[in-house]
């Protein structure tokens, strides 16, 4: 027994110390591996899509290759960012369209939230008028009426060419089997995890006892069943019946003000495109409720009589340039910008060259101007005057730039129980209280009141450029307030500094908005020497993390379709 006993022994000792070896000698190797295969920059000879999630790139694409059109393409990519980047993408959202069709003319359509019936101007305030702390940003009273699905519907009834069924499908999918959760998305679902608990007691897809890893399955079972009403029933099948009456229960949760006849009488709208030229190029963007359009003419009329090509990409004087037309630009979007069905806008007079040209007398090229001194100007003169976007381009020619948001990431943290998706904090777009900013830092005033049907202000900014009569360019991103200087840059550096298309996307980017009086920029995008020289002007930078993520598409002078996805994201380019 004593000599069994020590075999035994001797022999569970090799054992552990062949084990303890062989665990030395094969260490742990982290998974860097992507979960999809991305296309940061694709160039292809008929069609492009461009958007911030392969799967629902590859939606579009297989929507193009079908025989579809940019229109149908967009429905479909669309709805499968609602299922696979829940953050941004989305059906309890809304957002803006610019449609260009091959023949050169252009329209646009405004799908933005609106506030709901029994929205009132002081609803977010306390009984001294103070702003009580996150009510505009999280839960049920944080939701305006979306108008993601009606936006869509109305697009595909005017221009779409499949039928609409085939262009639900992919999503349907999607939701019903699931998809991998990308390191992107894992980090953002387990950040957002406590808040995801604290407003949803129910269950639901994005709450699980574990943390999600890289590769991990998201099934959404009741958000495939909302999507196979929609593709059913249409509008009707998300603003009537069984997804509207989940939408109402969930609101009456808490403090929700979202009725059964705020949806049912939720309408998209098409408006004239704002339409400037600058520099030999025809740029074609929103209209109010966005404040993208105006935004962006005021600052290419302010810059364009300066030779930013001569200074350089990002040198001190095309900076100081920007960030003094900036200061103009966002100081008039807090006084004169808001939902133009509401208040009377004096559009033509803000996007024109007299009034940025009025609006710059007082820039100096050595020094910059005090926001605290800078106001807003006055058009009133006498008898004159973190969201996703992506980019269609089809075989005929047909172009689409739309983005579309539920505001912050998840939107109001509210899951729709029984419909298995975000609802929207876009309440906080609006001017809760005149001159205290909001999320993103921006001020507003009367233009931007609450009040019942009223659309929010936003800065989402999708753009189209044309040159010579023919489409060119294609660009938006996400980013809030961030959104404008964005679109701006990408454009800027692809027609004053003649950079590569891919370059102008991936290079860092800054961002200034007249307040908060500081001259942010992406973290190590500005030289010490280049900082050094800012500052000396009288600037205050600061660095930050990522700033918007871009989606844009270019012709080639060859007549082929260039399409560049931001390396900020899991953002996808496909095209054939």
């Amino acid at each position: 027994m004593k000599f069994i006993s020590t075999f035994h022994i001797s022999v569970l000792l090799f054992v552990l110390i062949t084990f303890s070896a062989c665990k030395e000698s094969a260490p742990m190797v982290e998974d860097t591996a992507p979960v999809f295969d991305i296309n940061k920059q694709v160039v292809s000879d008929s069609a492009m899509v461009v958007s911030a999630h392969p799967l629902a790139t590859a939606a579009g694409l297989k929507i193009l290759k079908k025989g579809g059109n940019a229109v149908d393409a967009m429905v479909a990519v669309h709805f499968a960012l609602a299922v696979a980047y829940p953050r941004a993408g989305n059906l309890g959202g809304g957002g803006f369209m610019i449609y260009r069709d091959k023949t050169g003319i252009s329209n646009t359509l405004d799908f933005r939230e609106m506030a709901p019936s029994m929205a009132h101007k002081d609803m977010y305030l306390d009984t001294l008028g103070e702003i009580i702390d996150s009510l505009s940003l999280t839960g049920h009273l944080a939701s305006g009426v979306p108008g993601s699905v009606e936006g869509m519907y109305v697009a595909h009834q005017k221009y779409g060419k499949l039928p609409w069924k085939e262009l639900l499908q992919p999503a349907i999918d999607l939701a019903q089997n699931g998809l991998k959760v990308t390191e992107r998305e894992v980090a953002a679902y387990n950040e957002h995890m406590w808040l995801f608990k604290e407003f949803n007691p129910h269950k639901n897809a994005f709450v699980k006892e574990a943390v999600w890893k890289k590769g991990d399955i998201l099934l959404q079972k009741d958000l495939a069943e909302v999507l196979k009403r929609i593709q059913k029933e249409g509008r009707a099948g998300f603003y009537e019946g069984k997804t509207a009456d989940l939408i109402v229960q969930e609101m009456k949760k808490t403090k929700g003000i979202i009725s059964h006849e705020d949806l049912k009488n939720y309408k998209a709208v098409w408006r004239a495109p704002i339409q400037l030229e600058y520099k030999g190029y025809n740029i074609i963007s929103m209209p109010p409720p966005s404040s993208g359009g105006i935004c962006l003419a005021e600052l290419f009329n302010m810059v364009e009589p300066y030779p930013m090509e001569k200074w350089g990409f990002q040198s001190a004087k095309s900076i100081h340039l920007f960030t003094e037309a900036a200061r103009r630009a966002y100081a008039d979007r807090t006084e004169h910008l808001g939902d133009i069905d509401f208040y009377p806008i004096p559009v033509e007079v803000l996007s024109s060259q007299a009034y940025a040209d009025m609006r710059m007398q007082t820039y100096v090229d050595s020094i910059a101007t005090p926001s605290d001194s800078i106001s807003h100007g006055n058009p009133y003169a006498k008898e004159s005057e973190q969201t996703t976007h992506y980019c269609v381009v089809d075989a005929e020619g047909n172009s689409i730039s739309v983005t579309t948001t539920i505001n912050s990431n998840f939107g109001s943290k509210v899951i729709v129980e029984g419909g298995g998706f975000f609802m929207n904090n876009e309440m906080d777009d609006f001017s809760s209280k005149p001159g205290v900013p909001n999320q993103f830092g921006l001020l507003g005033n009367e233009a931007n009141a609450i009040a019942p049907y009223k659309r929010m202000l936003s800065s989402m900014t999708p753009t189209i450029v044309e040159k010579d009569g023919q489409f060119f360019m294609a660009v938006g991103s996400p980013g809030g307030s961030k959104i404008i200087t964005t679109v701006f840059q990408v454009v800027t550096n692809v027609i004053d500094y003649q950079l590569p298309l891919k370059d102008a996307v991936h290079e860092p980017r800054f961002h200034f908005q007249w307040f908060p009086n500081l001259l942010y920029h992406e973290e190590g995008a500005f030289s010490e020497s280049l900082l050094t020289e800012l500052k000396a002007l009288g600037h205050t930078p600061k660095s930050r993390e990522a700033i918007g993520q871009v989606e844009a598409i270019l012709r080639l002078p060859n007549g082929q379709l260039e399409g560049v996805s931001d390396i900020r994201g899991d953002d996808d380019a496909r095209g054939f």
